[in-house]
C-alpha cells in the first residue's frame, strides 16, 4: 500500500473515530437543555438536515432516480430515526445517559437474532454465544434497575428506543444505490418531518431559552450535521469489519462522558452489564479470517 492511500485510510479512520466520540456527547448535551426529547429532535433534524442538504446540493445535488427506486426503505428509515431519538432522549431523562446507552445497544442484537428470517443470514454458534452474552448483559441490568427502585418507565422506554433502532438497521440495510450522505439527508429532512407533526400535537410549539441556545446549536450543527458528514466520509472508506468493530467506540465514550461530565455511578451489576453487551455485541460482529 502506497502513502497516499496509507494517508486516505489513517484519515477515513481518524474521522469515523472522532464522528463516534461526538455522537458519545449527546447525552451531556441533551441533559443541559430544558426542551421536550421530541422539541430536542425536532431542532437537530432542522439544523442537521439543513445542513447536510446544503452539502448534498453543492457536491452536485440528489441522485432523484436512486432515490426515487430506494423511496420506501428511506421514508421508513427516516421516520424510524425521528422516533428513535424521541425515545432515547427521554431515556436519557428518566433513566440515566448510561443505562440508556446501554439499552439502545441491544439494537444491533435484535437484528442478528432476526437475521435467519429477515436476511437469510445463518445464526453461527458464535452469534449464538453473543446473543446469549448481550441478554445476560441486559438482565444484569434491568434486574438492578427493578431491584433499586429506579424509574422502571424508562426501562421501557429505553427498550423501546432498541427496538426502533433494529428497525432503523433493517430498512437502512436495503438502501444500496444511495449514496451515504444522500441517505443520511433525506433521513433527516423525513424525520424533521415526522417529528414535527408528533411534537406539534404533544408538545406543542418549542420555547427556547436563551440558555437552551448553545446546546441546541452544538448537538444540531456539530453532533449532527459535522459528525453525520465525518461520519460517512470516513465510512465509504473502511472496511465492513472495522466499522462493525469501531463503531462501540460510541456506547463506550458516551459510558465515559456521562461519568466524567453528569457523573453518573453505575453499580457493580450494572457495571458488569455493561461489559457483558458491549463485548457480547462486538463478538457478534467478527468475523473469522478466510
Amino acid at each position: 500500500m502506497s502513502n497516499k492511500e496509507n494517508d486516505k485510510k489513517y484519515s477515513a479512520y481518524g474521522m469515523y473515530i472522532l464522528s463516534l466520540l461526538i455522537f458519545g456527547t449527546n447525552g451531556f448535551y441533551v441533559s443541559h437543555i430544558s426542551l421536550a426529547a421530541s422539541h430536542i429532535v425536532l431542532m437537530r433534524t432542522l439544523i442537521g438536515g439543513a445542513l447536510l442538504t446544503l452539502l448534498v446540493l453543492l457536491r452536485g445535488g440528489f441522485d432523484k432516480t436512486s432515490i426515487y427506486e430506494e423511496r420506501i426503505p428511506l421514508l421508513i428509515g427516516g421516520t424510524t430515526l425521528g422516533l428513535n431519538w424521541i425515545a432515547l432522549f427521554e431515556a436519557y431523562r428518566v433513566l440515566n445517559v448510561s443505562l440508556a446507552t446501554l439499552i439502545y445497544y441491544v439494537g444491533p442484537i435484535l437484528v442478528l437474532l432476526c437475521s435467519p428470517i429477515l436476511f437469510h443470514e445463518k445464526l453461527t454458534g458464535r452469534k449464538w454465544i453473543s446473543v446469549l452474552i448481550v441478554a445476560i448483559g441486559l438482565v444484569n441490568i434491568s434486574g438492578s434497575i427493578v431491584v433499586t427502585g429506579m424509574n422502571i418507565p424508562g426501562l421501557g422506554i429505553a427498550m423501546i428506543s432498541a427496538f426502533l433502532y433494529a428497525v432503523l438497521i433493517v430498512f437502512n440495510k436495503q438502501i444500496t444505490r444511495t449514496s451515504g450522505m444522500q441517505t443520511a439527508a433525506v433521513e433527516l429532512n423525513v424525520a424533521f418531518a415526522v417529528v414535527l407533526m408528533y411534537a406539534l400535537s404533544t408538545a406543542g410549539i418549542p420555547h427556547i431559552t436563551v440558555r437552551d441556545l448553545p446546546y441546541i446549536v452544538v448537538i444540531g450543527f456539530v453532533n449532527t450535521g459535522v459528525a453525520y458528514l465525518l461520519y460517512f466520509s470516513g465510512l465509504q472508506k473502511l472496511s465492513g469489519q472495522s466499522v462493525a468493530l469501531i463503531s462501540y467506540l460510541d456506547p463506550v465514550s458516551a459510558l465515559l462522558f456521562s461519568a466524567l461530565l453528569l457523573h453518573e455511578v453505575m453499580t457493580s451489576a450494572q457495571a458488569i452489564g455493561a461489559v457483558l453487551i458491549i463485548g457480547g455485541a462486538m463478538l457478534g460482529e467478527i468475523r473469522p479470517r478466510g
